[in-house]
């Protein structure tokens, strides 16, 4: 039973102990330079060659590396190749058809599915998933994505996503169940997971491409290294809340070891395990467009090619369609996670009555091809009945550009000037001896001696491989984004969770935000500010205030009543509840928004270095183009510390606030 909130008074020592420690570095600050300049500039002399050594080993791997039958990049050529095959029978079934020969020369034998057979098979889907709503709902998806003439790249992406997928599930649950199994597996795999989820994508692309080759196959294993880790600990979560009851009984029963985990215990975990698959699916999509850049081709590629070509109406309808394919993957899962077994067949019924969605599905996709080999159309969507509203979004950002011209610039030099440029001196102003020390203490007075060791630490590796100042600028770009995004997403979240009308159309403006390729937000942002900091400063607040937004209302709305109701029969106005009751036990779930939100903003960074920011983004996008895997790596490995360092500051800080607000035991 919840109790309500106890005040907690923060002692003077507590204060008086960040009061001290901010004099010291201030001081530090201000006049330690000509005593200690080493500690402001860290000494090219002392960097650790990390990125060097890194390549060097990668290049080792490539050309010397051997298993004594075959070598290193042998093998991973061969993992290439039993991954291209899956990937090409699902090509050849939804885009290519079955060929016959390579090139001009091939000729096709059997055609793909048609786009008609597509749409009523996945309406199919979604009438057994989750009945007659979901079903019109995946056929309408499917619909809007041939209408907009988006079929043939939908269809190439969904190839690599359902090949990606079962791999990233059975590998995830793999492990996560090795993990369960095994606590040591799971402290040793904990960190590693960390930084596969937080190091950005491109990062591991260049030795991803220099081990596995240029193509489809190559972005499929980076999906995998992206997507896998959320089952990971999905699976091992699951696993550890599974009752004791159900594990007593199947012992009492006489199940061994394998029947326990697969007939008892996943079959408990289903629902949170499908949680973990429904992960794994859209990071997977959100992966279409990075993995273009290394040959997988579809959506991913069309928004890709029409950012270098500045065309933001082709851009956003390619981007809608992979959002469209997100609406109709997510919620079938999401279907099927929650789905009540059906009633079983009588006895001796024919294989119509005991599998007719399936009987139907192959009924159709027969129909289908018969009647393509007649009538074109059903096979192939007709260009003619196609339609594109990419003129109309051009035109509209070029009609801003026009009119609004002059009071666009007059924002951007005024944020810039007052804020941007002030705030980043600042902080490349700063020692980085101090700013460690700082963090070190920050982390022992949140999260005691191992947050502090870890955050001290963290901090300490990015100055001594030399990337302390591109860190600096990463940090000053995602800093105000967050500050921005999180005045914009607050407000709005507060109204929705006030406004319970309002809720719904927000719920469906952030969804979106969160699914549409990051590569979508910079065309209109460049287009209107042209290159920059501020470009990319517009762009990652359109990206990370979806967080804000959401983790707002699911604090508010999970306050318990009975103190809303309290604080109603002492008086209290609307206004005072929530700001004195309200907002106050709703902290921690916002500042768990602020981790969120922060987290979009470092991800989305490293995508604006297509717009000319200076930081590690850069730096790891450079190393892309010039295939150096050390240095994309260790710039990756900065931005994953300064994710981590941020992730359980807020954490602790949350924990934190719901002890003070006696929500620990309860919340």
């Amino acid at each position: 039973m919840q109790t309500a909130p106890q005040v907690v008074r923060r002692t003077w020592p507590g204060w008086a102990g960040w009061l001290l420690v901010l004099v010291l570095f201030v001081t530090f600050w201000k006049l330690g330079r000509p005593l200690m300049p080493w500690a402001f500039d860290y000494p090219r002399g002392w960097e650790i060659p990390a990125a060097s050594r890194t390549t060097k080993a990668t290049k080792w791997l490539l050309n010397d590396a051997t298993f004594g039958l075959f070598t290193f990049a042998e093998f991973t050529r061969f993992i290439a190749d039993l991954i291209d095959i899956p990937y090409r029978i699902a090509l050849s079934i939804l885009s290519t058809g079955f060929l016959r020969g390579s090139g001009s020369a091939a000729v096709q034998l059997v055609p793909p599915a048609s786009w008609l057979a597509a749409i009523i098979v996945g309406g199919l889907i979604g009438l057994h998933a989750g009945g007659r709503r979901l079903g019109l709902l995946v056929a309408a998806c499917l619909g809007f994505v041939a209408l907009f003439g988006q079929w043939q790249s939908a269809m190439v992406t969904l190839a690599s996503i359902v090949v990606a997928v079962p791999m990233g599930v059975a590998g995830g649950m793999g492990l996560g169940i090795l993990a369960y199994r095994v606590p040591l597996f799971e402290r040793a795999i904990r960190p590693v997971l960390d930084l596969m989820q937080t190091i950005p994508v491109f990062a591991y692309l260049v030795p991803i491409l220099i081990l596995f080759g240029f193509g489809p196959t190559a972005a499929v294993v980076a999906t995998l290294i992206y997507a896998m880790p959320p089952m990971t600990r999905v699976t091992h979560l699951a696993l550890t809340r599974v009752p004791h009851e159900l594990t007593d009984l199947g012992r009492m029963v006489g199940c061994n070891s394998r029947q326990m985990m697969w007939q008892v215990m996943v079959p408990s975990a289903k629902a949170s395990l499908m949680v973990g698959v429904n992960q794994v699916i859209m990071l997977s999509l959100n992966m279409v467009i990075i993995a273009s850049m290394i040959g997988a081709g579809g959506l991913g590629f069309d928004v890709l090619a029409a950012l270098r070509r500045l065309d933001f109406g082709s851009g956003l309808e390619a981007g809608l369609a992979i959002v469209a394919l997100a609406v109709v993957l997510d919620r079938v899962s999401q279907a099927y996670a929650s789905r009540r077994p059906g009633t079983d067949p009588a006895p001796g019924a024919n294989l119509v009555a005991r599998h007719p969605y399936l009987t139907a599905a192959t009924a159709t996709l027969v129909l289908a091809m018969l009647g393509g080999l007649v009538l074109p159309g059903l096979q192939s969507y007709p260009e003619a009945l196609e339609i594109s509203t990419g003129t109309f979004g051009n035109r509209v950002v070029q009609w801003i550009n026009v009119n609004y011209f002059d009071t666009l610039e007059a924002i951007k030099n005024t944020l810039l000037l007052n804020l941007l440029i002030p705030f980043k001196r600042f902080l490349l102003d700063l020692p980085w001896l101090g700013v460690v020390a700082l963090l070190g203490y920050s982390g022992w007075r949140l999260g005691g001696v191992r947050l502090a060791v870890l955050a001290a630490v963290l901090a300490f590796l990015i100055a001594a491989t030399g990337q302390w100042e591109k860190a600096m600028i990463t940090l000053y770009l995602c800093g105000i984004a967050t500050g921005i995004a999180m005045l914009i997403g607050v407000p709005i979240g507060i109204l929705a969770a006030e406004h319970e009308r309002l809720w719904g159309p927000v719920q469906v403006v952030i969804d979106t935000l969160q699914t549409l390729p990051s590569f979508v937000y910079l065309m209109p942002a460049v287009m209107l500010f042209r290159v920059g900091d501020f470009t990319a400063l517009i762009a990652v607040v359109a990206y990370a205030v979806a967080p804000a937004v959401r983790y707002t209302v699911l604090g508010l709305k999970g306050v318990d009543p009975r103190l809303i109701e309290a604080g109603r029969a002492m008086g209290c106005t609307n206004r005072q509840v929530l700001t004195r009751i309200k907002l106050k036990l709703a902290l921690p779930e916002i500042l768990l928004g602020i981790n969120q939100t922060v987290m979009f903003a470092l991800s989305m960074l490293v995508i604006t270095a297509l717009v000319g920011t200076r930081d590690l983004g850069q730096e790891v996008y450079i190393a892309l183009t010039k295939a150096d895997p050390g240095r994309g790596l260790i710039a990756g490995l900065a931005v994953a510390f300064i994710a981590i360092i941020a992730d359980r500051m807020i954490h602790a800080g949350a924990r934190a606030a719901r002890a003070r607000l006696g929500l620990e035991a309860t919340r």
